[in-house]
């Protein structure tokens, strides 16, 4: 009787842990394996490398996902004739006991090895916000950022509309900014931020969130080494902000993704960049680098139309079609360089 393919439990515990859409997962080799051996081995295998294993049992993806993952072994399994595996059954029936949760883990695979592991919202819009979820613009980001750490490396980076964290926790993990400054206004999206953030590894600064409203004290402190880079998470109300605050953060980076999805909201970026231009003074102006996913072009030509308006330059930055991060829609997304 042929071996199963040693290889394969191990292609299904990276898929699954990245918690790729199941039409992705190796289903054929599965299938050809199967076929070749009929036992239950490999499924064993498959099954403790993703549903029970450690990572997966701290962070799991959502019910829903873990059933239709374990349906679908099952299905496999009873196609051949092999002896039933109770394990499977029982990992199941663990799953449908379950509640379907408000919130689910994602890990994200980084080149070097690493993830990035986040609390997400289950739906695209909860407790009034759509910031609770990683949109495509911000996996994109990571990409391009991951591509050129250079831009990051050893710098003070300010992120606007960080959302639960995932382009910053990727910077931090593999560029070395000196400080990274993740910004948001809406309470319960700061709070899941922070969680996050030390969900990766990473301690923010003390007193909960860092409110840019009453200090402005710059980054004097910053660490020295890089590898452990100083993180803040910032209450930033872009209408409120001022110029001498935003003078005070010192960044000397700015980022932001997924920020142009309504003309209310690019009127307020357009405003928050004119106060980063005005907050110059005698330091060096800012790189600025926004990612745009193009979902109504009317709303992408409004944001260049009142960057012109207001005499904001701008360029797009040569990126990959695709993104590593997503397994099957690539979506219309777009980096800028702005030129404050």
């Amino acid at each position: 009787m042929a071996e199963p393919r040693p290889g394969l439990a191990l292609r299904f515990q990276r898929r699954f842990l990245a918690a790729r859409p199941l039409r992705s997962l190796p289903w054929p080799e599965l299938e050809q394996s199967l076929r070749t051996a009929p036992d239950s081995a490999l499924l064993a295998d498959i099954l403790h490398k993703t549903i029970l294993h450690p990572l997966c049992v701290k962070y799991p993806p959502s019910a829903e996902y873990r059933r239709c993952f374990l349906t679908e072994l099952i299905k496999k399994h009873e196609s051949t004739a092999a002896e039933p595996l109770d394990e499977l059954y029982d990992a199941l029936a663990d799953v449908l006991k379950e509640g379907e949760s408000t919130h689910c883990y994602k890990n994200y695979l980084l080149p070097a090895g690493d993830c990035v592991s986040l609390c997400e919202s289950t739906a695209l819009i909860s407790g009034g916000t759509t910031g609770l979820v990683t949109w495509e613009a911000a996996l994109h980001l990571a990409q391009w950022a991951l591509e050129n750490p250079g831009v990051f490396r050893d710098r003070t980076i300010l992120e606007l509309g960080s959302g639960i964290g995932f382009t910053g926790i990727a910077i931090c993990k593999t560029c070395q900014p000196r400080t990274f400054i993740f910004s948001d206004c809406h309470p319960r999206v700061l709070r899941q931020l922070g969680e996050n953030i030390r969900l990766n590894g990473f301690i923010p600064e003390p007193g909960g969130t860092w409110s840019i409203q009453t200090e402005s004290q710059g980054q004097e402190g910053e660490g020295e080494n890089c590898q452990n880079p100083k993180v803040i998470v910032a209450e930033l109300d872009w209408g409120s902000v001022t110029e001498k605050q935003l003078l005070g953060l010192r960044a000397d980076v700015v980022i932001a993704a997924d920020v142009v999805y309504d003309p209310e909201i690019i009127l307020a970026l357009i405003g928050m960049l004119q106060k980063l231009s005005a907050s110059r003074g005698d330091t060096k102006v800012p790189e600025v680098f926004i990612a745009c996913t193009i979902r109504n072009p009317a709303t992408y030509q409004l944001f260049q139309a009142e960057l012109d308006k207001v005499g904001i330059r701008w360029q797009m930055i040569p990126a990959h079609s695709s993104c590593d991060f997503l397994y099957d829609v690539q979506p219309d997304v777009t980096i800028l360089q702005l030129f404050i």
